[in-house]
């Protein structure tokens, strides 16, 4: 299960982010701004985790991880929110959306690009359950830079076991591999619903039930 977090005092930056700063940041439209405002109650830049603040070296590709706690009007925030938020802030982000009495982590794997290290590259989002706000919080990964930080925050939230001295980019690989089957699964469902035929049924079960084992291999990292 991902954990809360206790993110250290010294790591307190407390600061409220208006909506339209993020809306000239990621150039967003309006249907994107009137998602921000059905969903989205207050953004708040809770911490900064960074050299200063958590006495860990910075590396070339973290050199800070900023928290950010989203207060919801809504039981969901749609990914293109939290990945408005994410673009408009040049360092990776950690999400924790609240609403309700409850708690979701949230975050997308961000890198700079090779390319042109003044821009990033941002993966899939991922989410943990959500979990009662009272939930107690555990201590930071023991880390020994904010790269390594970064992904011991990050892993819990990855939806497949890591396999021993698995690089961080092939587990995630495998994660999207994971997505793009259960979509296939979803697909094949549907036909499968509407397939009358009993020769074209039998076909599409057993393509389903072998779509079914692929996702149990990527998630044991078979």
């Amino acid at each position: 299960m991902t954990p809360l977090y206790d993110w250290p005092k010294a790591t307190a930056f407390g600061r409220v982010v208006p909506k339209n700063k993020i809306y000239t940041h990621a150039n967003a439209t309006t249907a994107l701004k009137s998602r921000f405002v059905e969903q989205v109650d207050q953004i708040n830049w809770a911490h900064k985790l960074a050299p200063e603040t958590l006495n860990l070296p910075a590396t070339k590709t973290v050199r800070e991880v900023q928290v950010f706690r989203i207060r919801l009007k809504t039981p969901a925030a749609h990914d293109t929110v939290l990945r408005a938020i994410d673009r408009a802030i040049p360092f990776p982000l950690i999400f924790e959306l609240t609403h309700g009495g409850q708690t979701q982590v949230a975050a997308a794997y961000k890198r700079p690009s090779e390319a042109d290290s003044t821009k990033w590259v941002l993966g899939d989002m991922f989410r943990s359950d959500w979990l009662a706000a009272d939930t107690p919080r555990a201590p930071l990964p023991v880390a020994l830079d904010m790269a390594r930080l970064y992904e011991a925050l990050l892993g819990p939230l990855i939806p497949v076991a890591p396999q021993e001295a698995e690089p961080l980019q092939s587990r995630l690989d495998r994660a999207a591999a994971l997505r793009a089957q259960e979509s296939e699964i979803n697909r094949l469902k549907s036909r499968l619903k509407n397939e009358r035929q009993f020769n074209r049924r039998v076909e599409i079960n057993g393509v389903l039930r072998e779509a079914l084992a692929r996702v149990e291999h990527l998630k044991a990292g078979n």
